[in-house]
Formats: structure tokens, C-alpha cells, sequence
């Protein structure tokens, strides 16, 4: 088969790979119906993350099953599946008690920007839809599988509640579809933190009520005014950098939440300002197969389309255009079809 590889920073080849096997009886063999490149993609192609030896990308999938492992029963060739970029069993105390994204036989998924991928614990991790979805979902479900799972558990972890005051720092796919998030859990208010034109919109689209271009310190106050002085209900960071979870904490009103979701890179919190501020905060991996049924429902009922994240489509044969196209802001996510 063909498939992506990182050699180094800004070096991502489509290359011939082995094809994948099951080596597990709890493994499934799927054929990829689309995949992408995710801004968490661009900390090792941005020289952010060690890269080693030549590896396989990517996170995100949506596909058809072509062969299952023996211990495998919830899902049989021929099946069109989403899954978690989390791995999971779905039956440990971790998964049972909602974060199957700290599943005890968790493994990531690291090889899906290719046209055939191998899915561990694949009898926890997938879910079947009702037939194959037309081909006008697959994007949305694309985006079920990581980036609005993330957002979701961003709102979450946040504690939006219906009439709340809700900040989204970053406007990155994750961003956006921390937004739609927001918006389904009946945030009143939804001030999405954007500098980019095109996302603005987007997030408009999507439910954002306001807009803050300003950054940092000045962001910051900017919320403040729009609060009356006290700062919001709950804010989502999306980012991942000292900066953002700065601005996420210090835009949050003493007894707000602040939900984490970007992969923390040079992030250390002040113990002492964040005891004093009473802002809760919690964050971590995205449980994402908790929330399947629910986001795949909500996208093929037509309620939500995250899909729109996806604003530059190509052939998988031109990855690298994609992580390029993506680390110059020339699009927010790109789509790959096989």
C-alpha cells in the first residue's frame, strides 16, 4: 500500500509501506474512506516534537472494515466505522468510568495517512453506521474521530452550561469545533479568540456571537470588558502553548472553568495564581469513543456539520501539500481521499 512518512522537519513523502496485518486477535484491518493532516501533525513537522527515525502519520480515520481479529464481533467486513484516535478496549475501570482515552490497553493511533490501516482494540475502538453514509458525511465524520470529539470534551472539561459565557482560544480546527460544542451545550455567549478573517466566519457560522482578534494581556482585558469585569464562565484552549493557557486562565471569572485540549508544549501553571483565581481546570486526551454515537447521530441527522473544518481537499498521493498548505495558514484542515 501507500502511505505518509515523516523523514524530518517539513520532509513528509508518500511512500510504498508494508501492508498492515492483524497481529492481535483484537485488531481489524480497514480500508480508508478519508483521512487528514492534524494541527497537532505540524509539532513534529515544525521541528516543535523529535521526529527519529522515519516514521508513519497520522490520527484520524473513517473507513471500511476489510478483515477482523478472531476476538472481534461487533464488527464484520464490509462495515463503514469511525473511530478514536485513543484506542480502547471499552470494558477496563478507565473506559467504564468515562475516559477510554486512558484505557489500560490504550494505544494511539499513528499510521492512518495511508490507504490501509490496522486498528488495535478495534472491538472497543470502532462503531459501525447504519450502512455507508453518503458521501457528503464522510468529512463530519472525519472530524468525529478526533477534532470534535476534542472540542466536545473541551466544552466539557469546561463545564459549559445552557446560558453560560464561553471562550474559545484558538480557532484551529479544534477551535472551531470547540464552538459547534459550546453552541450544542446552550452557551448563551460564545467569544471565539480568531485573528484569521476566513475563521472568523467560520466560527460565526458555527455559533460564535463575538470576536476577539487581540491576544495575550490584551485579549484578556478585552473579555473582561465584555463580562463586566469579571471574566467568563468557562474558556476552551485549544492550542497547546504557554501563551494560550495563559490567556484561557486568565479570561476565566473566579469559579469558571477552563478546559484544556491542545497538546501542552513549554506549559507550566503557577501553583500559588491558580489557587488564589478559584478557576477549576482540567484537560487531557479527548475521550472520544465515550461521545461516538451521540456526534456520529448529530452529523448524519444533519444538526451539526463539523465537516466545514476541511477546507482543502486533495488526493492522499499530495499529503506534503497538505501539511504545507496547513503550516503557511492556507487551510485550517486538510482532507485526503485515497
Amino acid at each position: 500500500m501507500r502511505g505518509a512518512m515523516i523523514h524530518a522537519p517539513g520532509d513528509v513523502r508518500f511512500e510504498t509501506l508494508d501492508d498492515p496485518k492483524i497481529l492481535k486477535p483484537t485488531d481489524a484491518i480497514i480500508r480508508t474512506a478519508v483521512t487528514c493532516v492534524c494541527g497537532s501533525d505540524l509539532w513534529p513537522y515544525r521541528g516543535a516534537e523529535p521526529i527519529g527515525d522515519p516514521h508513519p502519520m497520522g490520527h484520524e480515520y473513517v473507513g471500511f472494515v476489510e478483515e477482523v481479529g478472531a476476538e472481534v464481533t461487533a464488527i464484520r467486513p464490509g462495515q463503514f466505522v469511525v473511530g478514536s484516535f485513543a484506542t480502547s478496549d471499552n470494558t477496563c475501570p478507565n473506559c467504564l468510568n468515562g475516559f477510554p482515552s486512558n484505557c489500560l490497553h490504550r494505544e494511539f493511533m499513528s499510521t492512518c495517512q495511508a490507504e490501509y490501516v490496522r486498528i488495535p482494540n478495534a472491538q472497543g475502538t470502532l462503531v459501525a453506521t447504519d450502512g455507508v453514509p453518503d458521501e457528503k458525511f464522510w468529512p463530519g465524520l472525519l472530524a468525529v474521530s478526533d477534532v470534535l470529539g476534542t472540542g466536545w470534551w473541551a466544552a466539557e472539561a469546561a463545564e459549559v452550561r445552557p446560558g453560560s459565557t464561553a471562550v474559545v482560544v484558538g480557532d484551529g480546527a479544534v477551535g472551531l469545533c470547540a464552538v459547534i460544542a459550546a453552541k450544542e451545550m446552550g452557551a448563551e455567549r460564545i467569544i471565539a479568540m480568531s485573528r484569521h478573517s476566513s475563521r472568523q466566519k467560520l466560527a460565526r457560522a458555527f455559533g460564535a456571537t463575538d470576536i476577539v482578534t487581540e491576544r495575550g494581556e490584551e485579549g484578556v482585558a478585552l473579555v473582561e470588558e465584555m463580562t463586566g469585569g469579571i471574566g467568563a464562565d468557562s474558556v476552551l484552549e485549544c492550542v497547546g502553548t504557554a501563551e494560550a493557557m495563559r490567556q484561557a486562565l486568565h479570561s476565566a471569572r473566579p469559579g469558571g472553568s477552563v478546559g484544556f485540549v491542545g497538546v501542552p508544549h513549554d506549559v507550566a501553571v503557577d501553583g500559588q495564581e491558580l489557587f488564589f483565581s478559584h478557576v477549576g481546570l482540567r484537560g487531557g486526551p479527548a475521550p472520544v469513543r465515550r461521545y461516538l454515537p451521540d456526534l456520529i447521530d448529530r452529523v448524519l441527522s444533519g444538526r451539526i456539520d463539523p465537516g466545514k473544518v476541511f477546507d482543502l481537499t486533495l488526493p492522499l498521493e499530495q499529503v506534503a501539500e497538505g501539511y504545507q498548505a496547513m503550516d503557511e495558514r492556507r487551510a485550517v484542515k486538510a482532507l485526503l481521499k485515497p
